[in-house]
């Protein structure tokens, strides 16, 4: 018998490529978006808003971002899915609704600033809370792996399953933003009232005497962290796996990034910037604003629970690591840098950091 060509295979799409097509809802792509909240959406049925599906470069389809805006007085479509999904709040103010049971939901408030986890294939909605103004939501979720792991959309859309542990609608205090600290810089909460407004611990490794906050988010696979570092400075390059979705929440500066051996591309960002390095793509992050520079990545690497390798963010590539320390990086790097610098009016702090590299 003559082989046959295996047809799921035969036009070079994946599942999740299919299923985009499918939502029949705006795509991006690209290595980074401008200003998120500058974005213009299209209608996204499945959803009962606008919105659109980013689909970066850098997550290497391990990730994705949805991007929604509510109108004034509006809501989105109840959903549930096994995918993960991480929600940070662009503008705008309102609530959320989270059951399993429609009988015991559980309801919370959010503005501008907030970051939530969606409890796994717990059903949700998401309400404004004003009718004068837009509501817009970025989340980061788990759909391209899941998707094309399950290959079936009726799992991932339909599926019964109650994670008992991951949601539980009988506490009352489950998205009061209440959290615990843990060794390593790391807060682990269920909601973050305001990402702008958080704590942040010394982590002088990285350089440019900057400052960090690692998150837990939800019991999820999916996590997240908060950096700033202040006027005039920089952090060392370093690389890692994909999807590392960097949300600019403060400053004025420019990331830099490129492959092992291959020319630098540079991205120039703002607040409501996001970026997101390629898998083991050197980046760096450079502030030639006058105010700290704070960003949000999110992204896989829970402490709790591993899915991809852990990198040696804070050890330099000669010790094995995936850090560039200031000594070992390209002169024309800290040259773009004096001069943006200049350009902005901004004094270069970065003599101590050299002198000690």
């Amino acid at each position: 018998m003559e082989a046959q060509p295996l047809p799921e295979i035969n036009d070079g799409r994946t599942t999740y490529d299919r299923w985009v097509e499918s939502e029949q809802v705006k795509l991006v792509g690209g290595y980074y978006i401008p200003d998120l909240n500058e974005l213009e959406l299209d209608w996204w049925p499945r959803k009962g808003v606008k919105g659109a599906i980013l689909r970066l470069v850098g997550t290497e389809d391990t990730n994705d971002c949805h991007l929604i805006e509510l109108p004034p007085g509006g809501q989105t479509n109840p959903e549930h899915h096994i995918y993960e999904e991480l929600v940070f709040v662009l503008k705008g103010r309102g609530a959320t609704t989270v059951w399993h049971d429609p009988s015991r939901r559980q309801t919370f408030e959010w503005h501008e600033g907030s970051l939530f986890s969606i409890p796994l294939n717990a059903w949700y909605q998401h309400f404004n809370g004003t009718g004068t103004e837009s509501a817009r939501m970025m989340a980061v979720t788990s759909a391209p792996l899941v998707i094309n792991l399950f290959h079936n959309h009726d799992f991932v859309f339909n599926n019964p399953f109650v994670f008992s542990d991951r949601f539980n609608p009988d506490d009352p205090d489950f998205f009061s933003g209440e959290g615990k600290a843990w060794a390593g810089r790391v807060w682990e909460t269920n909601f973050i009232p305001n990402v702008k407004d958080v704590e942040l611990i010394s982590w002088k490794e990285r350089g440019a005497s900057g400052t960090n906050r690692m998150l837990e988010i939800g019991n999820s696979s999916m996590t997240a962290h908060i950096s700033q570092f202040p006027v005039g400075t920089y952090k060392k390059a370093h690389r890692h796996g994909p999807g590392a979705h960097v949300v600019i929440l403060d400053g004025i500066g420019y990331s830099l990034m490129w492959p092992e051996g291959a020319p630098i591309q540079r991205f120039d960002w703002k607040p409501g910037s996001v970026v997101v390095p390629p898998d083991q793509w050197f980046h760096q992050h450079f502030n030639v604003g006058p105010t700290p520079a704070r960003y949000l990545a999110l992204r896989w690497g829970s402490r709790k629970y591993r899915v991809f390798k852990s990198y040696g963010i804070e050890k330099s590539i000669k010790q094995g690591g995936d850090q560039i320390e200031y000594a070992d990086e390209a002169p024309e790097i800290r040259q773009m840098f004096i001069e943006e610098c200049r350009k902005h009016g901004v004094t270069p702090r970065m003599e101590e950091h050299w002198s000690n590299a």
